[in-house]
C-alpha cells in the first residue's frame, strides 16, 4: 500500500492547536537585527531551537505578516537574546505594538551590528545563513559566530499564555 501525498485536513480549529502548543514550555527570546537605515529592531520570540553543533547552527520563526520581516529578509546578521527571568517586562515590550522598542534601554552592538541586550542569560550572534517558507512563518536558520552565557541567570519560561522561572524538582 501506497503512503498517502499529503496530510488529511485537520479535526481541530486553529484555537485549539494555539492552546495545545502552549501546553509546550519554552524559553524566552528577543531577536534583533539591524533595519535597511540602520536602526534597531527586535521582536520576543519563543520559537527558538538548536539545529547543529557543527557548523554551529540555530533556528527561529517569524510571521510573513511580521512588519519586521524585511529587516530579517534583509540583513546578514542577527541576535538571539535568551532573557533571563527578570527580563518579562523587556519580553513583554518587545511582544507589544510599541514605536521604539529601544528608546531608554541598554545594549551594545554585536556581529553585523545587531544588538545585544544588557543583561540577558546567553546570546547568540548569528550570520543570516538560510530561509525557509512553511505556512504563514519563516523559518530562518543562522550559523553562530560568536555566543556566551551568563553563569548563574535563571531564564524566563513561557507555558500557557504565561511566564514562569526556574524551579528546581
Amino acid at each position: 500500500m501506497n503512503p498517502p501525498l499529503r496530510a488529511v485536513a485537520p479535526s481541530f480549529s486553529a484555537r485549539d492547536f494555539r492552546a495545545a502548543l502552549g501546553m509546550f514550555a519554552t524559553g524566552v527570546t528577543i531577536v534583533t537585527a539591524r533595519d535597511t537605515q540602520g536602526g534597531p529592531v527586535g521582536l520576543t520570540a519563543n520559537s527558538f531551537n538548536s539545529v547543529s553543533l557543527s557548523p554551529p547552527l540555530v533556528l527561529w520563526s517569524l510571521a510573513r505578516s511580521a512588519g519586521s520581516m524585511p529587516a530579517f529578509e534583509r540583513g546578514s546578521h542577527y541576535a538571539i537574546n535568551i532573557l533571563a527571568a527578570d527580563q518579562r517586562a523587556l519580553a513583554e515590550r518587545f511582544a507589544g505594538k510599541a514605536v521604539d522598542r529601544f528608546e531608554g534601554l541598554a545594549f551594545r552592538e554585536g556581529a553585523g551590528g545587531a544588538p545585544i541586550l544588557d543583561g540577558s542569560a546567553a546570546v547568540f550572534e548569528c550570520f543570516n545563513r538560510s530561509r525557509y517558507e512553511e505556512g504563514d512563518h519563516v523559518i530562518f536558520v543562522g550559523e553562530v559566530e560568536r555566543c556566551r552565557r551568563r553563569a548563574g541567570a535563571q531564564p524566563l519560561i513561557f507555558h500557557g499564555g504565561r511566564y514562569f522561572t526556574e524551579l528546581p524538582l
